[in-house]
């Protein structure tokens, strides 16, 4: 029964990031021929050289990466992927959206906005809305190269050959609409919360970690060392803290261990999602209403 439920609200999520998406694109990309990166991208690009609703060339150019995803991902992860992107052809189809604004910038920025927050709900969901993530997949497995790297150069060519075949201008538009897509996912999937890691080397670890939890009310994990090495000479038995902290709190964290121990050897980190532990969240509910 559990099952079924987190299924249910896992589509009502995708349904959700394909509104997103479609209104990035019906709203302000199309009537403006402005291209995201991506298989989203592509499609467009054909849409506007031949003619045709991208209802028809989004779901069409998809294949091959779908084809691609069968020996790549998880079949749960494809069959959704399917579902995400037939149901984004459906809607950009009926939706009646009208342009609203013909100013380049907005359309670009609000565009990419819209459609990188469909495509990271997606991703959070176990879904994707653009191929190009399958393709990075398979080159990853395949070459060894990094999906991030994959991604960049495919559309590094797409960008190449929009300015060669529209134009630089709308080319250039549309390097910016994908910047803000690709932050627009990462804020989606990650949060707007930035998290820092810690590894710390002190001389004071009792007094630091009193003052961890006292002070800025955060867990910490104590691992031991069997020996350092510097500048000073070797030490038995060394204590090395790992803990994450909110970057809000970064500053406060680095003057406290300054008063504590100002030769301490820190290392930060950034981190990309953090569960569990004694970790303060500025952003959400319950920690708003504590702060009131």
């Amino acid at each position: 029964m559990s099952l079924n439920r987190s299924l249910i609200f896992e589509l009502l999520q995708i349904a959700l990031a394909v509104c997103l998406a479609s209104i990035g694109l019906k709203a302000f990309l199309l009537p403006n021929g402005f291209l995201d990166g991506g298989v989203t991208g592509i499609a467009i690009l054909v849409s506007e050289l031949f003619q045709v609703e991208l209802s028809y060339t989004l779901p069409i150019i998809t294949i091959p990466f779908f084809v691609i995803g069968w020996f790549t991902v998880a079949r749960k992860i494809l069959i959704k992927s399917i579902f995400s992107v037939l149901l984004l052809a459906v809607v950009i189809h009926f939706e009646n959206f009208q342009s609203i604004t013909d100013d380049k910038l907005i359309i670009s920025i609000f565009g990419g906005l819209f459609l990188g927050a469909g495509i990271g709900l997606a991703i959070k969901n176990g879904s994707v809305l653009d191929g190009s993530e399958i393709f990075g997949i398979y080159i990853n497995e395949k070459w060894g190269l990094s999906i991030g790297r994959v991604i960049l150069v495919f559309n590094i060519v797409l960008f190449g050959i929009t300015a060669f075949l529209l134009s630089v201008e709308v080319a250039l538009y549309s390097i910016l609409t994908y910047i803000v897509t690709a932050k627009a996912i990462d804020y989606t999937i990650e949060g707007f919360e930035d998290h820092v890691g810690l590894m710390i080397v002190t001389e004071h670890p009792a007094d630091l970690r009193k003052a961890f939890t006292e002070k800025l009310g955060i867990g910490m994990t104590v691992n031991k060392g069997t020996k350092g090495v510097g500048s000073r000479g070797e030490k038995d038995d060394v204590e090395i803290i790992h803990s994450v902290i909110n970057r809000i709190d970064i500053r406060r964290l680095q003057r406290l261990i300054d008063n504590l121990d100002l030769n301490a050897f820190v290392i930060e980190f950034d981190v990309n999602n953090v569960r569990g532990g004694i970790l303060r969240k500025y952003l959400s509910r319950d920690q708003t209403k504590k702060s009131n």
